[in-house]
């Protein structure tokens, strides 16, 4: 929905760095001083598309300032709950005005995905809050005494040229195409974690995946859960879309939102078009399929590098990027089916091989999940740790999935929508679905063998048989074409790929060899 800035009010340059968001928000632009900060906003105009919505936004007292990111689909509710009385009808005065009734407290009665950071004028305090899996960013920057907020890492850097690479956060990239725990390429400036909220200088979790065996759900509740997870996605006052691969999720939530406009992507001779148009045939919607050229592929992976700073995690991301500039054409709002896999097991072969484990065996793990070829023990470790300990096999890698793994596909989404001013929303990521799936067991997920078989069952008078049936791929993307190299493997092909994007965002030709010479296994 938008981007947000938070600075000290003393930097120079603010405006400069501010405006490197406005792709994240073209609609409107705000900033305002309070308590020593620089409150900045870019705004995408998605509820209440009055000026009165604009941000930042101010308590009415003038006590409070926040800049915020994201939605919160059932502000409605909350409003009404609280008896909150509003001059605006946006979810950003429900949320000012819930955080200056409840404190840190209101997060755990928001559903939504969101980032904001809210300034108290008498105190000088910062709260900032992301959502509880980490669907929108927030960037925090500690390279000074006075910490920075930004939803992209760009705008810190334009405050702020002086920086250090960060070897942890590089090995992690390169080794597992993402970073984290909060770590970023850069020292000193992390992700605040998912679920996790800033409180004048303490990080604090707020919400945690629930831990223990769950019974598996009835169909009808499983099938009520996800139906009002995509429908609340509709909520908007401008027009919303869905990406529609052709796959089983896409097509549920497709089916069920009932959109005008469906898109999917892919190359000339590697796509899904025809299932997409079976399904968009089906339920009577306009499809729109957007072609890649493997020729402008790099060109465009590089343009999106430079802007970010940052790396990309896999090489589609590219193409969700180029098809949401089509997006935009006629939609601000799409919604997107990524978080499924992580609930009903969709990565069958390393779900399957975690069942099989009496216990968690790193070595095979790492066969089986890394992109990079290289070993890295200490790193990969290192970022397995927090999963391990007195935990199954199949709990610690279902857990990992969740929480962390999710978190570079999010970011991915985020990243390619908002850079072509489009908002993607989630509803696998629903948390109310995340934590009545979580310690359900394998057999129901993954029942009689048939790969997401409780989707398949309960939504199989929605979905084509020919999508239920079908074998699941990913957005094909032909690397041995795009690096002209047919006779390497897929390891090789990935190396490539993070080799061009570590030396693209460092604008260093030695930096990627230089990380992997440096790992001591």
């Amino acid at each position: 929905m938008c981007g947000i800035l938070v600075n000290n009010a003393s930097n120079e340059g603010f405006s400069d760095a501010l405006n490197l968001l406005k792709h994240r928000g073209p609609d409107a632009s705000g900033m305002i001083e309070l308590a020593s900060h620089s409150i900045g906003h870019h705004r995408l105009s998605i509820l209440d598309l009055d000026s009165q919505s604009d941000q930042p936004f101010r308590s009415d007292d003038g006590n409070l300032a926040m800049s915020y990111n994201g939605e919160i689909y059932n502000f409605k509710e909350l409003a009404s709950k609280h008896g909150l009385v509003c001059r605006t009808s946006s979810d950003s005065e429900v949320l000012l005005r819930l955080y200056e009734k409840l404190g840190a407290k209101c997060l755990d009665e928001l559903n939504g995905m969101f980032a904001f950071v809210v300034i108290h004028r008498g105190s000088g305090k910062v709260f900032a809050a992301r959502d509880r899996l980490g669907i929108k960013p927030l960037y925090l920057d500690r390279r000074s005494k006075q910490v920075r907020f930004c939803s992209e890492v760009e705008p810190l850097l334009k405050l702020d040229p002086d920086f250090s690479w960060d070897y942890e956060g590089l090995r992690q990239y390169v080794k597992l195409r993402t970073c984290f725990h909060g770590k970023t390429v850069y020292k000193n400036i992390e992700m605040l974690p998912a679920g996790h909220y800033y409180d004048d200088g303490n990080v604090r979790c707020y919400w945690n995946l629930p831990e223990g065996e769950q019974r598996a759900p009835e169909d009808d509740e499983l099938r009520e859960l996800l139906e009002d997870a995509i429908k609340i996605r509709r909520l908007s006052d401008v027009p919303v879309g869905s990406y529609l691969s052709g796959g089983l999720d896409s097509t549920i939530v497709a089916g069920v939102a009932k959109v005008n406009d469906v898109w999917s992507v892919g190359f000339e001779d590697h796509n899904e078009f025809e299932y997409a148009d079976l399904a968009a045939s089906k339920f009577g919607l306009s499809h729109t399929a957007c072609l890649m050229n493997a020729e402008g592929f790099l060109s465009t992976a590089k343009e999106m590098i430079v802007k970010r700073r940052e790396p990309l995690s896999v090489p589609n991301e590219v193409l969700i990027y180029e098809m949401t500039k089509q997006v935009k054409a006629k939609n601000t709002v799409v919604l997107s089916g990524e978080g499924a896999d992580e609930l009903f097991f969709g990565y069958d072969r390393v779900f399957r091989w975690a069942e099989q484990q009496s216990s968690f065996q790193l070595g095979e793990f790492d066969k089986l999940y890394s992109y990079g070829s290289h070993k890295d023990d200490e790193i990969f470790e290192s970022v397995m740790e927090p999963y391990l300990g007195g935990r199954t096999a199949l709990d610690s890698v279902a857990r990992f999935f969740q929480l962390d793994h999710l978190q570079g596909l999010l970011r991915r989404l985020d990243n390619s929508t908002m850079l072509a001013s489009v908002e993607a929303r989630v509803p696998f990521v629903d948390h109310r679905l995340v934590e009545r799936m979580a310690g359900v067991s394998f057999d129901y997920r993954m029942e009689a063998g048939v790969v997401k078989a409780p989707l398949k069952r309960v939504f199989n008078d929605l979905v084509p048989q020919e999508i239920i049936h079908r074998k699941k791929v990913g957005f094909p993307v032909p690397l041995a074409q795009i690096f002209g190299d047919r006779d390497s493997d897929k390891k090789t092909f990935m190396d490539k790929w993070l080799q061009f994007n570590v030396e693209t965002f460092s604008g260093d030709k030695t930096l990627y060899e230089e990380i992997i010479n440096s790992i001591d296994n």
